[in-house]
């Protein structure tokens, strides 16, 4: 789709600090991935289709659920139970972004090891930021933002889909993975991971 309605969308949803991509009236996957997080905020069906029901809480659409209410002004939030995540800064809604979290099965690494595919719950903080595609025993990440260690990231990649599929890291989409970086001090910033 494109035109003036999808720019319309586009142009709420980045006031609503959901990252569309550029403004250009197209319906692309950057645009699907911001609907996605606005509907599991809005507790609609998540469908990615901007319907008469995604249209009306467009236009009096609620806040992301604070999860730590107490977290600090600067803080990451990820609800797994959503496959959001929300940056606040200065005590506000700075982004939200569809994620896609651990995805449950078994898998065996190359290097050595097996484990289940799970995005560990807890409070932890950012530990080192890397950038560039990172290679690791599990496979790529793009600009990981790490929060256990060097183990465990926030990061882009090329496959966000709509249900959890990483092996543990928290993906984001590509195009937000470019700025994420620049919006929270690492290390040092809090990341709160709730399901």
């Amino acid at each position: 789709m494109h035109g003036t309605d999808v720019r319309d969308v586009q142009a709420r949803l980045a006031d609503l600090h959901y990252y569309p991509g550029v403004i250009d009236g197209r319906f692309g996957q950057n645009t699907l991935e911001a609907v996605w997080a606005f509907q599991a905020v809005q507790g609609i069906p998540v469908t990615g289709n901007v319907g008469s029901a995604t249209r009306r809480v467009l236009a009096d659409p609620r806040n992301p659920a604070q999860l730590v209410p107490g977290g600090g002004g600067q803080r990451v939030e990820i609800d797994l139970s959503l496959q959001v995540l929300v940056l606040y800064l200065a005590g506000q809604v700075a982004l939200v972004s569809h994620i896609s979290s651990g995805g449950g099965y078994y898998y065996c690494s190359p290097a050595g090891g097996c484990g289940t595919a799970v995005t560990p719950t807890g409070d932890f903080r950012t530990t080192v930021f890397m950038p560039g595609w990172v290679t690791v025993p599990l496979g790529e990440m793009y600009n990981p933002v790490f929060f256990i260690g060097t183990a465990y990231a926030i990061h882009g990649s090329e496959s966000v889909p709509l249900g959890p599929v990483s092996h543990g890291c928290v993906r984001i989409p590509m195009d937000i993975a470019e700025f994420f970086h620049h919006l929270l001090p690492t290390p040092g910033t809090p990341v709160y991971i709730r399901r």
